[in-house]
C-alpha cells in the first residue's frame, strides 16, 4: 500500500510540475509576445523580433507567423518569406500565413511564387474576394483577359460597389470589345470615387 501511495504521490507531483511548467510558458510567451507589440510600435522591428526569439519554438505557428511578419517590417524579406513557409508547413490550410507570404515574395520580385500562394488560397477559400482580385490582376496583365473577367466578376458579384473590381473589370471589358459593359462599370466606379482619373480615362474610351 505504501508503495501505491508514494507511485501515485510521485504521478500528482510530475503532473502538477508538468502543468506549472507549461503555464510559465504560456506567460513567457504572452509576455514575449506583448513586449514585441511594443517595440513593433515604436518602428524598433529588430527589438521586436529579439523578444519573439526568445520564447521561440519552431514547431510553433504562432511564433513563426509572428517573425514573418516583423523581418517583413525589418525588410529582412528571404527570412520573413521562410518563417511565413513554416508557418504554413504548420497550419497547412492557413489562408492568413499565405497572405503573409505574399508580401514579402513580392518584395523579392518572387512573382511566380505569389501566384502560387493566390491560387492556394483560392483552393481553401474559393470566394476570397483579395485572392480573386489579385489573380484577375495577374491574368489581366498577361492579357489573359476571358480568364481575368471571371475572377473579377466574382469579386463585383460579391462587392457590388467595391471601386477596384468595377474599375479592373471595366478595363478588361474594355479590352474584350465590351465598351456598353466597361459603360456601366466605369460609372459605377465613379460613384464610389467621383472624379477618379483611371475610371474617367476608361469610361472617355467607351463607345
Amino acid at each position: 500500500m505504501d508503495i501505491l501511495k508514494k507511485s501515485i504521490f510521485a504521478v500528482t507531483l510530475a503532473v502538477a510540475f508538468a502543468f506549472t511548467a507549461n503555464a510559465q510558458t504560456t506567460d513567457d510567451i504572452q509576455k514575449a509576445f506583448k513586449a514585441s507589440y511594443v517595440n513593433e510600435y515604436k518602428a524598433n522591428y529588430t527589438g521586436a523580433v529579439a523578444d519573439v526569439q526568445k520564447v521561440y519554438k519552431a514547431d510553433d505557428y504562432a511564433s513563426n507567423l509572428r517573425l514573418g511578419w516583423l523581418q517583413y517590417m525589418a525588410k529582412q524579406f528571404e527570412s520573413s518569406l521562410s518563417y511565413f513557409q513554416k508557418a504554413i508547413d504548420l497550419r497547412k490550410y492557413s489562408v492568413e500565413a499565405r497572405f503573409g507570404a505574399i508580401k514579402p515574395a513580392n518584395e523579392l520580385k518572387k512573382f511566380d511564387k505569389v501566384y502560387s500562394l493566390y491560387e492556394d488560397i483560392l483552393k481553401l477559400d474559393p470566394y476570397n474576394s483579395t485572392a480573386n482580385y489579385w489573380v484577375g490582376v495577374s491574368y489581366y496583365y498577361a492579357k489573359k483577359y476571358d480568364i481575368a473577367a471571371k475572377y473579377f466578376e466574382l469579386v463585383v458579384n460579391m462587392y457590388p460597389f467595391d471601386y477596384d473590381s468595377n474599375n479592373m473589370l471595366g478595363w478588361t471589358y474594355l479590352s474584350l470589345g465590351r465598351s456598353a459593359d466597361a459603360k456601366q462599370l466605369f460609372t459605377q466606379a465613379l460613384y464610389n470615387r467621383p472624379g477618379d482619373a483611371t475610371a474617367a480615362e476608361g469610361l472617355s474610351k467607351c463607345k
